[in-house]
């Protein structure tokens, strides 16, 4: 293919040629006999993005599921209507936060729903509320965990249980897939710290079938094994995920990090606080470091943390429209003095520690250009600035979405004989930098394949081995 007049990234205004999966010539480049052109019309043409933290599996149930959160429901009157919905068979609600009605028990969904079984999972994933239709279903499964509560309706970290007990199976990536290149993603991290040799088959089958149209790396358990990967599946780190009410002993999580370093894997650890941030530098400190580790969310670090990051020389991988998306709800529900800790940026580059981004979807959304302009403007959605010190400018803020999935230092870039997964804007970059949250995706190449038209644009074009080569 073609891409004629594109205005290429940290680049000049070229054209750019791809043959199979890789970026053939770029230049001014002679149009060859029936190759297809996509005109490009100074548009800004990007390295295709990456997603450096997404569940894969959740985010494709969670597009077939209620939403039933801030900010398209915001209180119980809002929760009532989205939950009353006729039908047969489970109703699943995501993205439950305690500000719409306070935590939920059975007696309230049944007031809202009783003619269905009703599972609405809690904001942060680890949290379930059912009706009694749902309970009276489940009563009667085997191994019933401790963390379910018949009389309430409430439920906590009952996943692999509750996959089990509903014959739960994979989701079709499809849907998903679609909307991650329509948004320009050609790669994602699927980062569960569940995620064994049976999901990676699973992604392997979808890769396959032509249903995830993005490379993708997979973090997860200690004994996934990249020689056992199916093809299109790189090993990312192993995934370790802390609870501030529920550390695990120190010294495990010590030798864990041991053993995945000895099997030259680093660790990407979850820490969403600045407790479990102490913990997890303390145990880094301990077991020594690996180029790679990682800490995920970051979600409040003070100065002194994060000189004790760029010591150890981890990577952050954040979510700044956490900020836009959250952000209400933090001011609230977090000190005033710790609000300029929350979601740092800039605070990180300024002290040398590498930094990339993810939506945590289904968790946030998956639409990184929203994200992006979150990470420059600091604002949530009532207008309140969190942090204005954290802003990125808007080449900085692409970067975290730029970002080699296996080395969070480098920023790829469009290169003879590199990869041809490319996102064309619909505009170029310096209107785009003016206003992100406004830009749309064009066209989508993965593996040099056209995986996303954008319809109101002209399709790319073939043309008669007439035409002028102009």
């Amino acid at each position: 293919m073609l891409i004629r007049n594109a205005e290429i990234w940290r680049g000049a205004t070229q054209d750019v040629r791809t043959v199979g999966n890789r970026v053939a010539a770029i230049g001014k480049l002679q149009r060859e006999t029936d190759e297809p052109v996509l005109e490009a019309d100074g548009c800004a043409l990007l390295p295709g993005l990456h997603d450096h933290h997404i569940h894969l599996a959740a985010t494709s149930a969670a597009m077939q599921s209620v939403d039933c959160g801030p900010p398209h429901v915001n209180n119980a009157g809002e929760l009532a209507i989205a939950l009353a919905q006729t039908g047969t068979g489970w109703l699943r609600g995501t993205a439950y936060h305690e500000s719409v009605a306070g935590v939920l028990t059975r007696k309230q969904i049944d007031a809202w729903q009783c003619d269905r079984p009703v599972r609405v999972q809690h904001r942060s994933g680890r949290m379930w509320f059912f009706n009694s239709a749902a309970l009276a279903l489940l009563r009667d499964c085997p191994d019933i965990p401790a963390g379910i509560d018949f009389d309430t309706g409430q439920a906590f970290e009952i996943d692999d249980w509750l996959r089990g007990a509903l014959s739960s199976r994979p989701p079709d990536l499809r849907a998903l897939s679609r909307t991650l290149a329509a948004h320009g993603m050609t790669g994602v991290t699927e980062i569960s710290p569940s995620n064994s040799h049976a999901e990676a088959q699973w992604l392997g089958r979808e890769i396959e079938q032509g249903n995830l149209r993005q490379h993708c790396v997979l973090a997860g358990r200690l004994d996934l094994s990249d020689r056992m990967l199916p093809r299109g599946i790189a090993l990312g780190p192993l995934k370790l995920h802390l609870h501030e009410h529920q550390l695990p002993d120190f010294e495990l999580v010590v030798d864990r990090i041991s053993a995945a370093h000895r099997l030259a894997r680093p660790v990407a650890v979850h820490c969403t606080t600045e407790v479990e941030l102490v913990f997890t530098l303390a145990a880094l400190a301990e077991a020594g470091t690996l180029a790679g580790d990682r800490i995920e969310h970051a979600g409040i670090a003070s100065d002194a943390l994060i000189e004790q990051m760029a010591a150890l020389r981890l990577i952050v991988v954040s979510q700044p429209h956490f900020i836009a998306e959250r952000g209400d709800q933090y001011r609230e529900a977090i000190p005033p003095s710790e609000h300029s800790l929350l979601y740092r940026l800039r605070s990180f580059i300024g002290a040398g520690v590498p930094l990339a981004a993810g939506s945590d979807a289904p968790y946030g959304s998956t639409n990184p250009w929203t994200a992006m302009s979150a990470a420059c403007s600091r604002r949530t959605r009532n207008g309140h600035m969190i942090g204005a010190k954290e802003a990125l400018s808007p080449e900085q803020a692409l970067s975290l979405y730029l970002r080699d999935p296996l080395n969070l230092t480098v920023e790829r870039q469009i290169a003879v004989s590199g990869p041809a997964d490319l996102c064309l804007l619909d505009r170029p970059w310096a209107a785009a930098r003016a206003d992100l949250s406004a830009v749309a995706v064009r066209a989508t190449l993965f593996d040099g394949s056209l995986v996303y038209d954008r319809v109101d644009q002209p399709p790319v074009q073939r043309r008669s081995g007439a035409d002028a080569a102009a």
